[in-house]
């Protein structure tokens, strides 16, 4: 790894790759493979494989290195940020491995955001639950979940929710705010609130 890199920005970087120097992908692979670890964690609740996910996340993220475009773009971590979490969850969509997600579920909406992982909100969002006792006003024991009424919740999920809606739920449980799913969602940010308003509301009824 060339150390000299490290007094570079990460734009001042990317100019250096498109002049020729090659070695700039690796050490920018290297950088950020942290910020795909943490996002493989946080994604592995939506029933994909870690090691498969982090293998999706790389491919992001050497896309992010290619692609970028200062002139165009935010910052290069934005954009990364964006190309992983995108990479990762189209990945997760064409899997069939969803057939864990009743507990998966069941264990996420009780998780504080972060707690699966380094989640994107450091933690500020609240488990789902509690954002659903907040607004309906029950105590978290009059909305706990046994596994009978799991399943039934997950049929609800299936027959009520929009496919939009599924993938802002999806996404949300992993810990993002809504305005980072609008961003891997390709949305804009209050369609994208606007479909985790309903979602709560659908929720709210079912439990």
């Amino acid at each position: 790894m060339r150390q000299d890199y490290k007094n570079y920005s990460d734009e001042e970087l990317i100019v250096r790759l498109r002049d020729g120097d090659a070695a700039v992908t690796e050490f920018l692979l290297d950088k950020y493979k942290n910020l795909v670890k943490g996002k493989a964690k946080s994604m592995y609740i939506l029933g994909a494989d870690s090691e498969d996910l982090i293998q999706e996340g790389m491919i992001g993220l050497f896309k992010a290195v290619r692609d970028y475009d200062a002139g165009r773009d935010a910052s290069f971590f934005t954009f990364a940020d964006l190309c992983v979490s995108r990479q990762m969850y189209t990945a997760v969509q064409a899997s069939n491995r969803k057939k864990h997600i009743p507990l998966n579920t069941y264990v996420s909406l009780y998780a504080e955001a972060g707690e699966n992982g380094k989640g994107e909100n450091d933690g500020e969002t609240p488990a789902f639950v509690h954002v659903l006792q907040a607004e309906n006003g029950k105590s978290p024991e009059e909305l706990f979940i046994d596994r009978e009424n799991l399943e039934g919740l997950e049929r609800m999920i299936e027959r009520e929710l929009s496919g939009f809606e599924k993938q802002v739920l999806d996404l949300y449980l992993t810990g993002m705010s809504y305005s980072q799913i609008a961003r891997v969602l390709g949305r804009d940010e209050k369609s994208t609130d606007n479909a985790l308003q309903r979602i709560k509301s659908k929720l709210k009824k079912a439990l």
